[in-house]
């Protein structure tokens, strides 16, 4: 047994979708590309979101596009493979801190969690739900929660019977019930996160 499975099995509840051990799925991707791909993808559900994202590649003929290039493609253009406008903006806005502050994201794996969140949630359109997916999935953090998650939410009103009509009072018991998963509170996500999808 590994050793954040034995830790999460503390949990009684969460002990019961603790059923295959799993691993981090780690983005090789670019700390500007995996901003703008998390960018996309807010309040999207996964599958339009990848449909989009395929397209703003192909801008670039399939090829992770470089700061530079973003910033020199046209809103339109953005627009046209179905970002909105502020979505579109949101991406030159990554694109123009990722070049402005090229040294602090070349030092971000030397930065503790929550100092990526305070450098990265200066980029408008990136809020922290987006800073804790690439905590999670481009920089393999072990121990990020993200309880203004949707699924994350979900997955835990049913398991741990919460009430999800105050939402104030929900994150404040979700975080209160993850505090017992330090620190490997991003596997206990990623098992609720399979457990919801499984469940639905």
């Amino acid at each position: 047994m590994s050793r954040y499975v034995k830790h999460l099995k503390k949990d009684a509840i969460l002990s019961n979708i603790l059923v295959k051990k799993i691993e981090i799925p780690i983005s090789n991707s670019s700390i500007s590309v995996s901003l703008m791909n998390a960018v996309v993808s807010q309040q999207l559900n996964t599958q339009v979101a990848a449909i989009i994202w395929n397209r703003f590649l192909s801008l670039y003929a399939h090829q992770t596009p470089s700061c530079r290039q973003v910033l020199d493609t046209p809103i339109e253009t953005l627009r046209s493979v179905g970002l909105s406008e502020a979505k579109a903006n949101y991406i030159k806005s990554v694109a123009a801190f990722c070049i402005e502050q090229k040294k602090a994201i070349q030092e971000i794996d030397h930065l503790s969690d929550e100092e990526v969140i305070d450098l990265l949630t200066q980029i408008k359109g990136v809020g922290v739900w987006t800073v804790q997916m690439l905590l999670m999935f481009t920089l393999g953090r072990v121990d990020v929660f993200a309880p203004d998650d949707g699924g994350i939410q979900q997955a835990m009103a049913a398991l741990y019977d919460l009430d999800k009509s105050d939402k104030r009072t929900l994150k404040k018991k979700m975080i209160e019930i993850s505090e017992n998963w330090k620190p490997y509170r991003t596997y206990a996500c990623l098992h609720l996160w399979r457990w919801k999808d499984a469940s639905s």
